[in-house]
């Protein structure tokens, strides 16, 4: 389908429409055959990913979405039947700042009469931990935006992302080199620990698409994204389609810090991994069955298959 520009079909506002995830939503509403009108927000137009959409007929808006700039906040949202909203703790690094945001959103939406809200969510690690693993700070900040938005009666769709699939690729104080050029990819959780992979770019907007397609599902949902795998797997392939020697290792917790070279980052990343060893990435809550989708999503392997690998190997 093509973008419509008819006032009858629903209008669709989507954050961060250069990003990973929004530009996942946007193409995924885009191969509807179900007609959308869609607005897409980014602090900078020029991007070519912005202008990539804008030639397909998307309505671009330079927009920054921050406490200080409720009013033009509200001018992007205006008459949007559908919102899909993210926050990127990593442009910051400042949990009060994504909470604030988060709310900000919730509550513009809800001020213009938006028909669903879809937020890309994250489940709290601390609460079932009992405090124990607290410092991962954008689990527990969209948690909490979670719970705003709940409590606020907005009609409101929760669709976490799963684990990118990028991230074992990014996570450079995981995969280190050897002296004999064969590789050790360390965590501090058993090999056993799974988490719900998914190629984010590629596949994370299907999920946002059944939310609002699938009758099943929309306002009052959760609908949680990619394919459980552990990591003891997620070597085993990759040193299959690398070609590459690779050893997956255990670390103890101040081993594994230490490897991160970030000492203050280090122990915000192992509660992480040890909170999916614990508890599990959602808490033990079922991943959303592939076939409430539209099409069926990347396995880790299935994305090695499209991702040259070797390119992370210098």
């Amino acid at each position: 389908m093509t973008v419509s520009h008819d006032p009858a079909n629903p209008l669709v506002v989507v954050v961060g429409i250069t990003g990973l995830q929004g530009g996942s939503v946007a193409r995924a509403l885009i191969d509807s055959d179900k007609p959308y009108r869609i607005r897409g927000l980014t602090r900078d137009a020029s991007k070519p990913a912005a202008q990539t959409f804008a030639a397909q007929g998307v309505q671009i808006v330079s927009v920054s979405l921050t406490t200080d700039n409720v009013g033009n906040v509200r001018k992007a949202f205006e008459g949007a039947d559908i919102v899909f909203a993210v926050t990127n703790f990593n442009e910051h690094m400042d949990k009060q700042r994504e909470i604030d945001e988060g709310k900000m959103m919730v509550t513009t939406a809800k001020d213009v009469g938006v028909k669903l809200f879809i937020w890309s969510a994250l489940e709290s690690l601390s609460a079932p931990s009992g405090g124990k693993y607290s410092s991962v700070g954008f689990f527990e900040a969209k948690h909490e935006i979670t719970e705003y938005a709940k409590s606020s009666k907005i009609p409101l769709a929760v669709v976490p992302a799963g684990y990118y699939a990028s991230n074992v690729f990014e996570a450079s104080y995981a995969l280190k080199k050897q002296a004999d050029g064969s590789y050790v990819f360390g965590l501090p959780v058993p090999a056993s620990t799974q988490v719900p992979v998914i190629d984010v770019a590629y596949d994370y907007g299907l999920y946002v698409r059944a939310a609002i397609e699938n009758p099943a599902l929309g306002a009052g949902s959760e609908v949680r994204s990619g394919t459980l795998i552990s990591f003891g797997e997620i070597v085993a392939q990759l040193s299959k389609v690398s070609g590459k020697k690779i050893t997956y290792v255990q670390m103890d917790r101040e081993t594994f810090i230490e490897a991160t070279g970030m000492p203050k980052y280090g122990p915000m990343l192992s509660d992480m991994f040890e909170a999916f060893a614990a508890h599990g990435y959602y808490r033990g809550k079922e991943i959303t069955s592939e076939t409430m989708l539209a099409r069926k999503p990347r396995s880790w392997a299935d994305f090695l298959d499209a991702t040259q690998v070797q390119n992370f190997f210098v």
